[in-house]
């Protein structure tokens, strides 16, 4: 099932690092795998990986790579933003997430009530 591309929003910032990562793995079937499970100081967390397509998984067509999503994830993420920072505060992936009611501390876990 294919779905809109501004279901989740990639900042071009994040969209160049996927990119990046993407080609490092030298896989033309890899893809961004953005993903919710269960854990975490909040509760909820984030999983970012890049992996091939699974069966069942939602795809959005981003430029330059997909970005796979299983159903029950999808309902956590729905308008979340990625974005990605390499400043002095540290590097890496951040979640931007309307649907998160609480976050903790460190942006990788969050709860809806």
């Amino acid at each position: 099932m294919a779905v809109d591309v501004d279901f989740v929003k990639i900042t071009p910032k994040a969209n160049d690092e996927v990119i990046r990562l993407v080609k490092a793995e030298a896989n033309p079937d890899i893809g961004l795998r953005l993903a919710v499970k269960g854990g975490g100081c909040s509760g909820l967390s984030y999983d970012l990986q890049f992996t091939p397509q699974e069966d069942g998984d939602t795809i959005i067509s981003h430029e330059g790579f997909n970005v796979y999503m299983d159903a029950k994830s999808m309902i956590y993420l729905k308008g979340m933003q990625l974005d990605f920072q390499d400043g002095l505060q540290g590097k890496g992936f951040i979640f931007v997430n309307p649907n998160a009611t609480s976050t903790c501390g460190c942006g990788e876990s969050f709860s809806i009530t």
